[in-house]
């Protein structure tokens, strides 16, 4: 779904020029479906007069509609700040606000709230554009100057404020950082004022996007709205194998999605025993190697045949388990794994119509050569045959030859 700032121009695509603050709202990041939009408020109710604005890269704040005024999703409004005022785009309006402030725990108490001043104007969307365009190369410059200062520390993002007033640095540290010398270069070089704010490493990841090693954009930044702590206990529950590079994301952190099937795989282990219990068996002691959770299969191997392993189903275990606490053994593993035997054998079936899969591998003759050799032969025997025989053309001159021959035979007779 293309937005208008994406349109093509002269045969080549512009791109997106907004940063994610298309005016169509297709290409934002945390988008709220109103599913309340076509509901109609009872007798009697007002409407909420809170309206939800969203602001570069994700942020989005709240603010109380004092003035009444009519708004939708997408509009470009100005709001009330800290010091002057600040641009965004409204994202969400009516009883689905009430919802995500009670979600979010922000109070709907008209002395704290901030306001919406008014619709943008043209002269305020152009001063919110310039002081976007600065962003990029501001960028540039305060990475160099952070170099410089040998401070151990990484400028990920600028946002300006939309009257271009302050610019907020973002960045991101392992420890804590003297930057004030770092502010007093930017004041001078930049000429505006300056907000330092660290942000942890997931929302750096959130705030700037891009493409997972699931081939997807980052859940962070299109629809992930909290962080929840993931350890490696996660990765063990799910028998993943503890590789950093496989099991970190784009922030280097664990990946988000780790706890997304925990729950799950939670749920399939209560039925498992735990992998440490060993099973006593009168052919010796058997120590568990490999759980498969989805099959509900379990391979155990006795000590000192390490290489000769026996499945078992995960009841199994818990009923050895539960005779070897009654002290009682069992003869074998054997006895339960034949059981489990699977006939290896594969067999195909041509169910489908299909050919032989060995029809590629003898050669294939030239049909149309064949067919003109045996024409060929076909017309060799016809011209033989044409040659060995006479034309009858005149069929009284067939019954001459045979008076012919007679004759010979009725001479000799005469003669004798």
């Amino acid at each position: 779904m293309a937005c208008a700032s994406c349109s093509t121009k002269d045969g080549s695509p512009k791109g997106c020029k907004n940063n994610g603050t298309c005016g169509t709202d297709s290409c934002n990041k945390l988008t709220v479906f109103d599913w309340l939009a076509n509901m109609s408020l009872p007798n009697g109710e007002n409407p909420f007069n809170w309206v939800e604005v969203r602001y570069k890269n994700g942020r989005k704040e709240y603010y109380h509609n004092t003035e009444n005024l009519t708004l939708s999703i997408g509009d470009i409004v100005a709001t009330q700040a800290k010091a002057g005022h600040d641009i965004g785009m409204v994202t969400l309006t009516g009883e689905l606000v009430r919802v995500q402030m009670k979600r979010k725990n922000i109070p709907d108490s008209i002395d704290e709230s901030l306001k919406v001043y008014r619709k943008a104007s043209q002269k305020d969307i152009d001063v919110w554009q310039t002081a976007r365009d600065k962003e990029e190369p501001m960028k540039v410059k305060a990475r160099q100057f952070a170099i410089d200062l040998n401070l151990q520390m990484k400028i990920s993002d600028i946002e300006f404020q939309g009257d271009a007033s302050k610019a907020t640095f973002y960045y991101t540290a392992e420890e804590r950082v003297d930057f004030r010398e770092l502010i007093k270069v930017f004041a001078r070089e930049f000429r505006t004022r300056i907000e330092m704010r660290q942000v942890g490493f997931r929302q750096e990841a959130a705030r700037l996007g891009g493409i997972g090693s699931c081939g997807r954009e980052l859940c962070c930044s299109t629809w992930l709205t909290d962080f929840r702590s993931v350890s490696t206990s996660a990765a063990r529950y799910q028998q993943l194998s503890l590789n950093p590079q496989k099991l970190a994301g784009q922030c280097g952190k664990l990946k988000c999605c780790l706890n997304y099937e925990l729950d799950t795989y939670l749920d399939a282990l209560k039925n498992f025993p735990k992998t440490d219990t060993k099973l006593y068996t009168e052919k010796g002691t058997a120590v568990c190697q490999k759980t498969d959770i989805f099959k509900g299969h379990m391979w155990y191997a006795y000590e000192g045949e390490w290489m000769n392993w026996h499945k078992i189903t995960a009841d199994q275990a818990n009923e050895i388990i539960e005779l070897n606490k009654q002290k009682k053994k069992i003869t074998s593993l054997e006895e339960y794994a034949l059981d489990l035997a699977e006939d290896t054998k594969a067999e195909f079936e041509n169910v489908v119509g299909q050919d032989s899969l060995t029809r590629f591998d003898s050669p294939k003759r030239n049909k149309k050569r064949r067919n003109n050799k045996r024409k060929g032969h076909q017309g060799n025997k016809n011209t033989a045959s044409n040659k060995n025989a006479t034309p009858n053309k005149n069929p009284n001159q067939k019954n001459k030859n045979r008076n012919n021959r007679r004759k010979p035979q009725n001479n000799k007779n005469a003669s004798k």
